[in-house]
């Protein structure tokens, strides 16, 4: 991959951390390039006027006073390319969207378009520019002056605490463990650092230090300037957040509904550290830094970290954690056997554990992978180990997977200590053969049960042949188990199996693969095969559909390549996608893989269990594994990825000889269906220290969110090979929209203390995240020719013209649904938003512009109605008629989809009810039509298709119309804010407005 760099200029390494830096940055004046709507771009030198009221640019043209702009005329300052100068096709690739911003001014919405030569320029003008917006009316006080803030009066606190002695001076010993303590990934050297450069500046060097310098060695240590621009975005007075400001931040931007001032009094009082604050109701930067850090405040829904999925399916319809050779601690072939291997993977949720037995040196049978391991685990102590740790981490049932290696003697001794030690744990009920699935995870909790042969029905005897699978075998060939050997043509392998334990194997019988056709006529639903990885792959590249299929009623597990002596792992991703539940993982060994694995299964309460996707599980669904595009039904969402910065970055393993600097860069990876699989990096972070600025956007398209997962890893640039730093695995279900600190781990999965990314994430179609960057929609959306799902036809008249009823409704769901999302980003594109903005923001922007102008025109919203009227007395400016006509446009395509989405739906239900009709009477009306080979495989599939496609279209116009009626709601609550709108009493109740259609049983 080529490597790019990034090269911050702001002068002098200058650390923005105030209002007042930002402010004399601006008086100082810099140079930036003013665009021009015929797309071409001057270099202009931009400064702040000395009285502060009013920016010029030179040279110009124009005369002194026309090369300026009056800060009373500001109407908004936007950040990125959010004006149609900055979105034209001939400027967008040209520079990123973090180096551009613009000011809206004047009475007729002018905009100033203006790119700078990195992000921290841009950061200084617009929080300097937002601040005199806020204050235009009245000349601000310099900053900095006049009376001290609520910070510094808290840290001054916190200073005269530490001196003992009451002399206004402590040891700066003393002050670099009171700025440790406040911060505590904070480095000694760089606080010492620190301390040492201010009194070298202020030429009173020694042992001890004043207050006044140790609150500005605080502030110039202990502010981030992305929190505090921030910050500054939400403040109504750009020092601190009150409880209004608070709300506002964490409705808009966080995505958080429901959100009470008393809940924002919660926040403040457990995480402002000024008593004066916590008292007032106010959060400082320092609070709001300790909120954003907290857990409350984490990428990972706290909604998913206990069990939150439906546990009553078929356990064939969950991915199930699973570990293969899991008491191995090393490798596989020179593996050293140890019984912490269990506790460890029992711990962390797995579910299904391998069990290899041996024949034993003292008469009772050992746990292995091999003969030649450097040691041996007694079975009878691991056992016991599972009978202590078995629920710890997970209620939900324990797959025991036995691989027989030992004599039929010591077979018997395993199953009867089996029995004695897990008692009534053992599940024995003999399968319901009335039942077409196995039970669910709901109804087997607290229970393990054993996964292995069963002697034939037929047998008798105290123990008798069965067919032995090939898993192990490989290995102990290769280990100089030449007498197992069978010659070539003589049929499956057969191995001796006592009665004892045969009939501790219920609900999975572990039975030999023949193929898909075999299985669906014969296969039982209790029985289960495992497949070899070389042979799952073979199944998942040339049959997928079968494959998932299959799944649909069977227990499925993979195992390693038998060539992974070292203990690698496979990529599970490559099996989940066609519904295997059980990827057998080396859990001893880290890396990408088993990040993956352990990232899937953090989102149902860490229990071990996974529901599968509803495509995947349906018995009639479409789905292909391999699918290169977006799949029928499910719609596609846009990942906005805004990476920040990183805190306390640790060094690479093993680079000391680097000495202190870490040079880092951000790999973000989307792994999932093949048409998921993506990566970007960020640009490397030149001489950053461990708090490195990355502020770069990203984008993903997933068509298949419940399958993907997304991968942060922390690399260092070195031009001998790129090292590793830190990695964070997530699934993309999991994500919580706006600013979040993603907690990152080491290669093992361990946490690492303080170190974190900081990044803002939207999703387009999810409520919060409204600032995501978006690029090029504009463009797309207007060269597009609008798509239409259809139907295939089977062959089959009769089914095919219950599907052909379908085609008008499914035409009309596409309008209804296409009309009111081109409306809402073109009202959000004129307010100055990106697709990924709340309708909430979009109405506070446009009344922001009102409360700016002196000579504001009277827009006000009549909430009075369900459809609320945007309404004008008097003259507006253009832009402003142009946001009014866009409004209108989305509340009556909105209305139209709200009035008409449940007559569609029924019809999309009916046809779709119809068609389900005749699936269980499919094979006799095709074999009737005379359908073999090809075509009866073309019949089934457009069946499924066609069923696949009349439920998702009807699903995603059922969750349009929520989608529409929550955008009212937003309307009405925004409007009662902000004060824009009248007759506010009469506004519907949510739980009316978000009220929802039925959903489509399974």
């Amino acid at each position: 991959k080529k490597k790019t760099v990034s090269f911050s200029t702001m002068p002098n390494d200058r650390k923005i951390n105030s209002t007042g830096a930002c402010i004399s940055f601006m008086l100082e004046g810099c140079e930036l390039k003013k665009v021009r709507s015929n797309s071409r771009m001057y270099s202009r030198f931009f400064v702040l006027d000395a009285d502060m009221r009013s920016v010029r640019w030179e040279p110009s043209k124009k005369d002194l006073e026309k090369a300026k702009i009056e800060i009373k005329s500001v109407k908004e300052v936007r950040v990125g390319k959010k004006t149609p100068v900055l979105r034209s096709n001939g400027l967008s690739d040209q520079f990123p969207d973090e180096c551009a911003f613009s000011i809206i001014y004047g009475d007729n919405y002018e905009s100033l378009d203006l790119v700078a030569s990195s992000a921290d320029v841009v950061s200084a003008w617009v929080m300097g520019l937002r601040y005199l917006v806020s204050y235009g009316k009245h000349t601000p006080e310099a900053p900095g002056t006049g009376h001290p803030s609520l910070r510094t009066s808290w840290i001054s606190s916190v200073f005269d605490l530490a001196d003992l002695e009451k002399s206004g001076r402590i040891p700066v010993s003393r002050a670099v463990q009171l700025i440790k303590a406040l911060n505590p990934g904070m480095k000694t050297s760089t606080i010492e650092l620190k301390f040492k450069e201010l009194q070298k500046a202020s030429e009173c060097p020694g042992a001890e230090v004043a207050c006044d310098l140790f609150v500005e060695a605080y502030c110039e240590l202990c502010t981030r300037p992305e929190i505090f621009f921030l910050l500054v975005q939400f403040s109504s007075n750009k020092e601190y957040l009150g409880l209004k400001d608070l709300l506002m931040f964490l409705e808009v931007e966080q995505g958080m509904e429901g959100v009470t001032e008393e809940k924002c009094l919660e926040i403040v009082g457990k995480y402002e550290p000024s008593k004066e604050g916590r008292e007032k109701g106010y959060l400082a930067i320092d609070g709001f830094t300790r909120y954003l850090l907290s857990s409350d405040c984490s990428i990972f829904d706290p909604q998913h970290r206990k069990v939150c999925q439906d546990m009553a399916q078929p356990l064939s319809h969950y991915y199930i954690s699973s570990a293969h050779s899991a008491c191995l601690l090393e490798d596989n072939f020179w593996g050293r056997s140890d019984i912490n291997g269990y506790i460890s993977a029992l711990g962390l949720g797995c579910r299904s554990i391998e069990l290899v037995l041996w024949d034993g040196p003292e008469g009772e049978p050992v746990v292995y992978t091999s003969p030649s391991a450097a040691s041996h685990v007694p079975f009878r102590s691991v056992v016991g180990l599972i009978d202590q740790h078995a629920f710890t981490a997970s209620a939900y049932p324990l797959i025991l997977c036995l691989v027989v290696r030992c004599s039929a003697a010591q077979q018997r001794l395993a199953a009867q200590c089996l029995r004695k030690t897990l008692g009534e744990k053992l599940y024995l009920e003999p399968p319901n053969p009335a039942a077409s699935y196995l039970p669910s995870p709901e109804q087997l909790k607290g229970r393990i049960l054993i996964k292995g042969k069963k002697l034939p029905p037929g047998c008798e005897d105290s123990e008798g042949e069965v067919s032995d699978e090939e898993e192990g075998w490989e290995l102990a060939r290769r280990l100089g188990q030449a007498d197992r050997e069978v010659p070539e043509g003589s049929g499956p392998r057969r191995v001796r199996l006592s009665r004892e334990l045969s009939e501790l194997v219920s609900l999975c019988q572990a039975v030999p693969f023949q193929d898909f056709e075999s299985s669906r006529r014969k296969q039982r639903y209790w029985e289960m095969c495992s497949f070899s990885e070389v042979e799952a792959g073979r199944f998942a590249n040339e049959c997928p559909a079968e494959l998932v299929s299959y799944n649909k009623r069977f227990l499925s597990r993979i195992y390693p390549s038998p060539m992974r002596i070292d203990a690698s792992n496979m990529n599970p991703q490559d099996f989940w996608k066609c519904g295997c539940q059980m990827v057998a993982m080396n859990y001893q060994t880290p890396g990408l893989m088993m990040d993956l694995n352990a990232g899937w299964f953090r989102q149902n309460g860490a229990c071990g269990y996974v529901l599968r996707p509803a495509i995947m599980r349906e018995e009639v669904s479409y789905f292909s594994a391999n699918a290169k595009d977006s799949l029928p039904g499910v719609p596609a969402q846009l990942l906005h990825l805004k990476v920040i910065s990183g805190q306390n970055l640790p060094k690479p393993k093993g680079s000391g000889a680097k000495g202190e600097v870490v040079e880092p860069y951000v790999c973000a990876e989307i792994h999932g269906i093949p048409a998921d699989c993506a990566e970007h990096r960020t640009k490397t972070a030149l001489q950053s220290g461990d708090n490195p600025i990355f502020d770069e956007s990203l984008e993903f398209q997933i068509n298949l969110p419940e399958l993907a997962v997304l991968r942060f890893v922390v690399l260092d640039d070195d031009y001998i090979g790129d090292e590793f730093i830190a990695q964070y695995t997530i699934p993309f279900e999991c994500l919580q929209p706006g600013y979040r600190h993603v907690p990152l781990q080491s290669l093992s999965g361990e946490p690492l203390p303080h170190a974190t990314l900081f990044v803002h994430v939207a999703i387009t179609d999810r409520r919060g995240g409204g600032k995501g960057h978006w690029r090029g929609l504009a463009g797309r959306r207007g060269r597009r020719v609008r798509e239409y799902t259809s139907t295939k036809a089977t062959g089959i008249k009769a089914i095919d013209e219950v599907f052909r009823t379908a085609t008008q409704p499914l035409r009309e769901a596409t309008d209804l649904r296409e009309n009111v999302q081109n409306a809402l980003v073109s009202f959000k594109e004129l307010c100055g938003l990106t697709p990924a903005a709340n309708m909430k923001q979009c109405i506070l922007t446009v009344a922001a512009w009102l409360l700016h102008s002196d000579s504001a025109p009277s827009v006000t919203l009549n909430l009075a109605e369900q459809y609320p009227a945007m309404e004008a007395q008097g003259p507006i400016p253009d832009l402003l008629r142009k946001v009014l006509t866009a409004y209108e446009t989305m509340i009556q395509t909105s209305r139209t989809l709200i009035e008409s989405a449940d007559v569609v739906y029924g019809k999309l239900i009916q046809a779709q009810q119809a068609g389900m009709d005749f699936h269980k009477e499919l094979h006799r009306i095709e074999a009737k039509e005379g359908l073999r080979g090809r075509k009866l495989q073309k019949a089934l599939e457009s069946f499924a298709w066609n069923i696949t496609v009349l439920k998702g279209q009807a699903d995603l116009l059922k969750h349009a119309k929520a989608e529409a009626l929550d955008n009212l709601w937003q309307i009405h609550n925004a409007g009662q804010s902000c004060g824009i709108g009248r007759n506010g009493s009469a506004s519907p109740e949510p739980s009316r407005l978000r009220a929802m259609l039925e959903p489509i049983p399974e």
